[in-house]
């Protein structure tokens, strides 16, 4: 048993160290693309390179399962030319018992990526909320508050966070009274939400009694910065540590939460998925040969595999948002498909 853990510590290295290799690898390319990107429209290098670690942190599930896939595969490889899969597998270890280790790995990978990186991510990239983080109609935001004072009724372009403070652009704010009757219309190129309430300079007031007039305009609102985004945000910019929260907040409301309950079971089951990643990656790296080892072929098989795994992801991910299946079925299927048909194949491989 102790000769196993010995082995085992020494295969989840080795694991560990392939994942690491093909991270490092694909991070650094992403990371360089992106600040070349992002050069021009900062005022600084500093920046720019913060601005692509936000946006190289969205990225990190997308690439991830391919990661996993991509470093069991170059950590089988490495075993194998170099022999020291013949030593594990002298040592008593079955072919079962030598992948367990991988699949430790890639469950641990898994962990951290939904407990640790999904909401280092959202923090951080939530200081810099922009359109495209935002899940609009028609690519519109309205917002309504009701009070005992009347109606607040805004329409906007754009919106982007500073700080505490929310910047709605292009916008336009209807004010009625408790009987729906309209008593001011303001336009301006920016209104601003902070604790203060609605602000807007060089703002257009037209009043209900056919007079107009330039200037400020302000009026205190329930509204809160939370409040605003909890209602725009997409399901990938709410931490999974409060998501279930948010859930049944929007549940509460009767706001539509089908897309945040696939977001929670996607995180929820990123290692499963993380898995069935490592288990086709051993799947890919059966082989009978000790040399002349054609990991190119089977490594570009291996890609073409993972596009395809891809897409099935994605395609089960969308009947889930549409709600043609259960969010928990969409979610899980396709990862246990996957360990389903690497299961037989390595259990069919006829190994040395």
């Amino acid at each position: 048993m102790f000769r196993i853990n010995i082995l085992t510590k020494f295969l989840l290295r080795r694991f560990f160290s392939g994942v690491g290799l093909v991270m490092l690898v694909v991070c650094g390319i992403i990371l360089a693309v992106t600040f070349v990107e992002r050069l021009p429209s900062n005022p600084t290098a500093m920046a720019a390179l913060y601005e692509s670690w936000v946006r190289l942190l969205e990225y990190v599930p997308l690439f991830l399962p391919l990661a996993v896939f991509m470093g069991t595969l170059f950590t089988a490889y490495n075993l194998t030319k170099s022999s020291e899969s013949i030593i594990v597998s002298s040592a008593g270890l079955s072919p079962y018992q030598s992948s367990r280790p991988f699949l430790i790995g890639a469950f641990l990978i898994g962990v951290f990526a939904t407990t640790v990186i999904n909401p280092y991510s959202v923090r951080i990239s939530s200081d810099n909320i922009t359109h495209d983080h935002l899940q609009l109609v028609d690519n519109q935001i309205w917002l309504r508050e009701e009070s005992e004072n009347g109606y607040i009724t805004m329409h906007a372009r754009n919106m982007h966070k500073a700080g505490n403070i929310l910047i709605f652009e292009t916008a336009t704010v209807y004010t009625q009274t408790p009987s729906f009757r309209l008593t001011n219309r303001i336009n301006a190129d920016t209104i601003t939400l902070s604790d203060a309430g609605l602000y807007a300079n060089n703002a257009t007031i037209w009043h209900a009694d056919g007079t107009t007039t330039f200037g400020t305009w302000q009026t205190p609102t329930l509204l809160t910065t939370q409040t605003v985004l909890d209602r725009y945000l997409q399901p990938d910019q709410i931490s999974f540590w409060q998501l279930p929260d948010f859930i049944h907040r929007m549940e509460s409301i009767g706001a539509p939460v089908r897309g945040h309950r696939v977001q929670l079971w996607t995180l929820l089951f990123l290692p499963l998925t993380m898995i069935s990643m490592a288990t086709l990656g051993i799947a890919f790296s059966q082989t009978k040969q000790r040399r002349n080892y054609s990991f190119g072929i089977k490594f570009s098989l291996g890609i073409i595999t993972c596009f395809a795994v891809y897409f099935l992801i994605n395609m089960f991910n969308a009947l889930g948002s549409t709600g043609t299946l259960p969010p928990v079925l969409s979610i899980i299927a396709p990862p246990l498909i996957i360990i389903a048909a690497s299961g037989i194949f390595i259990t069919s491989f006829d190994t040395i």
